[in-house]
């Protein structure tokens, strides 16, 4: 059985005894294990149905018990001195003496680290003493979660507890910068826009999107080409829609759909961001053909959108 807690001391002995406790941040649900402890690790792949090959986001109370795992360069510490705590994930290299286990970076000589900008996810963080590795708290490739009650509906009876934040303000992932191999590459959009990251470090390369039949070489979450997924087919870009469809809208709504979920009517795109997830769950209705989604444009948290929708319509297994 799953126990709701509402003490992250309650939630951090927990972690610290090896068990798996869901928390929320700003993004979306994690769930949490003690990133040093291997079997708690390998647990957390269970529970979630993950491959192994995905690694997991390490987070941290601050950047420098981040920097104690990880070497950072200018431009990381530059970075996050200026989004974290935020939704910012930095993959860098490790340390030679770096004590998170091998598995939670997937086996790379990297680790994707982040500070987020939660404050129960931050008490946790400091109650624990330990850093956490937490992907999203849902099965692997389903829609994440950003409330207690969909964090429930994916992993209740699997996980030890989860720890009562309320509802995520920012809705959507961080944004994954890879800056391990000399560059800086995009690997997954997200809370902090690229603008943003740009005006601090310069231009940072887009990586050619996966296609089907590529093997993964992923060097960070969220870069499967099938993630984020309804179990209904996910239209995109709908410009019209049929009375068997369910809609995601954004702006006026297209007539004539079964049901409808309005991400943002006035067009804000962190109003859409923050329930982007929570509409495709609503939506995700057996009976109906598939869910219809309107277009997001590209700028501000736009290009994050578009990603997990693109992601949520992949081909499936």
């Amino acid at each position: 059985m799953t126990a709701l807690l509402d003490d992250p001391l309650d939630a951090a002995a927990l972690l610290r005894a090896g068990a798996l406790v869901a928390f929320a941040t700003e993004t979306v649900y994690g769930l949490g294990a003690d990133a040093r402890n291997p079997s708690a690790v390998a647990a957390i792949f269970e529970a979630k149905g993950r491959p192994h090959f995905n690694p997991l986001i390490c987070h941290f109370p601050n950047a420098e018990s981040a920097w104690a795992e990880v070497r950072p360069d200018d431009r990381a510490v530059a970075l996050a001195a200026a989004f974290w705590p935020g939704p910012l994930t930095l993959v860098l290299p490790r340390r030679a003496d770096c004590r998170i286990d091998l598995l939670a970076g997937a086996g790379l000589d990297t680790l994707a680290v982040r500070v987020p900008d939660h404050a129960g996810a931050l008490a946790l963080l400091r109650a624990a003493a330990t850093p956490i590795a937490a992907p999203s708290a849902n099965r692997s490739g389903r829609v994440s979660p950003t409330s207690l009650a969909h964090v429930m509906a994916e992993l209740g009876g699997r996980i030890a507890a989860v720890l009562d934040g309320g509802d995520c303000a920012i809705g959507l992932e961080s944004t994954v910068l890879d800056l391990a191999g000399g560059g800086a590459a995009l690997l997954r959009p997200g809370g902090v826009p690229m603008e943003a990251i740009e005006a601090v470090i310069g231009h940072v390369g887009r990586p050619l999107p996966l296609h089907a039949g590529q093997a993964p070489t992923l060097r960070s979450p969220g870069m499967m080409l099938s993630h984020y997924a309804p179990s209904l087919p996910l239209r995109l870009n709908a410009t019209h829609v049929t009375g068997d469809e369910a809609l995601l809208a954004f702006g006026p709504a297209l007539p004539g759909a079964a049901r409808v979920f309005q991400l943002s009517e006035t067009l804000d795109l962190r109003e859409a961001a923050a329930r982007l997830f929570a509409g495709l769950r609503a939506l995700d209705e057996a009976g109906l053909r598939g869910i219809a989604a309107m277009p997001v444009p590209g700028e501000g948290l736009g290009p994050a959108i578009r990603d997990r929708l693109t992601r949520a319509a992949g081909p499936r297994k």
